[in-house]
């Protein structure tokens, strides 16, 4: 809206110079209408700490923390956070906050490179896909915690097996309810000797993951039936996505208040009353004594950089989509510097939480922690869910802590989603389609939904491993690894940096910009060559994956990276040039768009009247040229008639 001051009052006077306004001239803001801007600057820093800080940060950094020398991996975990990590996340918010779109538009920089922005597309669409399922699976966990006595207490159930031996039996326990919750830990305590005699042990917990809520299938290629509860668990999961977002960021950065700040509630309300459990102090040893031994092995570093670039989300998309709804003028850096220790401290934090309850475990199990502990799904719904039968009033801890990894996934999910719904209504660009963006995101919905049908089969966990393990793996080394030499030397070091001056004010430091240039490639190109070292072909639990499935995975993986060359071959064939050199040398130039979205932070070289800018464009082919000049010749005689300068000019034969 468009505020005119007008008039002799003092009050009208007083009005325009609180909104900044110069008597005659329309008001300058550093919002932008059309696209919209986040209602403020705590929506975004809440949204992106709940994109980064996710289901990963729960089941995989306690995971690596004791498998790579516990205290010991927090050194190389740190270095990583500092020197790649944080530059990479900065890198990534000022890039999309500088040219206001998301990871399609933004590649305007370097119009051949818009194959990065396809590859992270593809990249969000797969974890979008999975990430949905493991969220239901939660939703699932979570409803059936409603009840005076968790399902996967005991071993007496029609899908147990003889195999089945719990920690908590029935012979333990009064039959009045009253006094279960009461007996939980004494019954735990009794059966602790047998079940380590056990040569072989199935826990309640196992089976009920296994028998009775995947009722999983003996191949992945045996698909067997659809597990409705799954399935209607999956719907609920894709409508709560969809009403989150259905206003786009106006709605998402209200909901992350909520979902954002409560999973640190919930954390905390498990850490004490988890260090006040018994064994809980040997679990927190056990995860924070260092290894030191293991700090010169490289497999430790190689873990290390990869739970940074993977818990930061970078490149997937989110980031740059995120900071494309700021205003021009917001201080990324600053932000980027908040959200990234954010996560990592978080990652901390859980740790607490997690090896509190694995060492109670451990201690009425006599066994060690790193006996009872896991990753992945194994980790978050078989473990967990056996440590919590263990607590006092169980139903309430489950309960909590599924609803906590449900808001964990839920604004990871938000991201993905708005990330894909931003890159279709960016790119087409049209009035149209930007005021009906509520239609993309729920048909982005649907398809989202349908697509994760398979994996609520009972095959859907094998193909669950297989996405998360090839879908997202070293294709995203490669995105951030080509985006970074694109930016930094395609594009030009020097020409971003005076970008990002003149978005912030100030140059990048110059710690990120040796970072950005030398030290952050060198690190993320060593995640590759590490990646492809330690390749190993993917099991889960006994079961090994066939050929066939290994070679759809690779698929997955190479499907987001091909998209680079496929569009880098397809812009130099439309690029203008006689030769293949002039083609791509083209095709890399900036396009005449790139720069800031709004035509006030237009300044500089980026201020150049638009008729010079045609010129540098201007078709060689002197066909063309002669069209466009014809053109100009007209517009310029109905302008001269337009204005009545000339009379000979108002007539048709002018």
């Amino acid at each position: 809206m468009v505020l005119w001051c007008h008039g002799r009052k003092h009050v009208l006077l007083w009005l325009c110079e609180l909104n900044g306004a110069v008597p005659g001239e329309p008001v300058k803001t550093d919002k932008n209408s059309r696209r919209g801007n986040w209602g403020n600057q705590i929506e975004f820093i809440l949204t992106s700490v709940g994109y980064a800080v996710g289901l990963g940060n729960v089941w995989r950094f306690p995971y690596l923390c004791y498998r790579n020398g516990g205290g010991a991996f927090m050194f190389p975990y740190f270095i990583m956070l500092v020197f790649c990590g944080i530059p990479l996340f900065f890198l990534e918010l000022s890039f999309g906050q500088f040219a206001s779109q998301g990871c399609l538009g933004v590649w305007r920089i370097s119009p051949m490179f818009k194959g990065v922005g396809y590859g992270m597309m593809v990249v969000s669409t797969y974890i979008g896909i999975y990430y949905n399922v493991v969220i239901c699976i939660a939703f699932y966990y979570f409803f059936s915690s409603m009840t005076n006595l968790l399902p996967w207490t005991y071993c007496n159930n029609p899908w147990n097996t003889p195999t089945c031996n719990g920690v908590v039996t029935p012979t333990g326990i009064n039959n009045t309810l009253a006094n279960v919750t009461r007996s939980l830990v004494t019954g735990a305590a009794e059966v602790a000797v047998e079940v380590v005699n056990k040569t072989k042990r199935t826990s309640p917990s196992e089976e009920y993951w296994k028998h009775y809520v995947l009722k999983i299938s003996d191949d992945i290629g045996n698909f067997g039936e659809v597990r409705l509860p799954i399935l209607g668990c999956l719907a609920v999961s894709w409508v709560v996505v969809f009403l989150c977002l259905i206003r786009g960021v106006k709605s998402s950065g209200k909901v992350v208040y909520f979902t954002a700040t409560f999973p640190y509630v919930v954390l905390t309300i498990l850490f004490i009353r988890g260090i006040t459990l018994e064994g809980a102090v040997t679990g927190i040893k056990y995860y924070l004594t260092p290894q030191w031994h293991k700090i010169l092995d490289a497999k430790v570093w190689g873990d290390a950089a990869s739970q940074i670039f993977y818990s930061l989300g970078c490149a997937w998309g989110g980031l740059i989509t995120m900071a494309s709804y700021n205003k021009f003028h917001n201080n990324c850096y600053r932000d980027s510097i908040i959200i990234s220790i954010t996560n990592c401290a978080t990652s901390v934090y859980a740790g607490f939480v997690i090896f509190s309850i694995l060492g109670f475990m451990a201690h009425h199990l006599n066994v060690d922690v790193s006996e009872v502990a896991d990753h992945g799904p194994g980790l978050a719904f078989v473990a967990y869910p056996e440590a919590l039968t263990l607590l006092p009033i169980s139903p309430l801890w489950s309960l909590l802590f599924f609803f906590m990894l449900i808001l964990l996934g839920l604004g990871t999910q938000f991201c993905l989603l708005e990330t894909l719904v931003t890159a279709i209504v960016d790119e087409i660009g049209t009035d149209w389609i930007i005021r009906n963006k509520t239609v993309v995101t729920g048909g982005v919905a649907i398809v989202g939904f349908l697509l994760g049908v398979p994996l609520t089969t009972q095959a859907g966990i094998y193909w669950l491993l297989l996405m998360d393990n090839y879908a997202a793996s070293f294709s995203l080394v490669i995105i951030s690894c080509i985006m970074c030499i694109c930016i930094m030397y395609v594009y030009g070091h020097k020409k971003y940096f005076k970008d990002v001056e003149m978005m912030l004010g100030f140059p990048p430091p110059i710690f990120f910009r040796v970072c950005w240039r030398f030290v952050s490639p060198i690190i993320i190109s060593f995640i590759l060559i590490f990646t492809v070292i330690q390749y190993k072909p993917i099991t889960y639990n006994d079961y090994v994956y066939p050929g066939w499935s290994l070679a759809i995975g690779f698929l997955m993986a190479m499907s987001s990276v091909t998209c680079i060359p496929i569009y880098a071959l397809y812009k130099i064939s439309k690029s203008e040039g006689t030769t293949f050199l002039e083609r791509l040398k083209n095709s890399c130039k900036a396009d005449i768009k790139w720069g800031p979205a709004l035509s006030e932070h237009r300044i500089g070289h980026y201020a150049a009247p638009v008729s010079e800018a045609e010129v540098e464009v201007r078709p060689l082919k002197e066909e063309l040229k002669e069209k466009e000049d014809e053109k100009r010749d007209e517009i310029s005689l109905t302008i001269q008639g337009s204005n009545g300068s000339t009379a000979h000019n108002t007539t048709p034969s002018a």
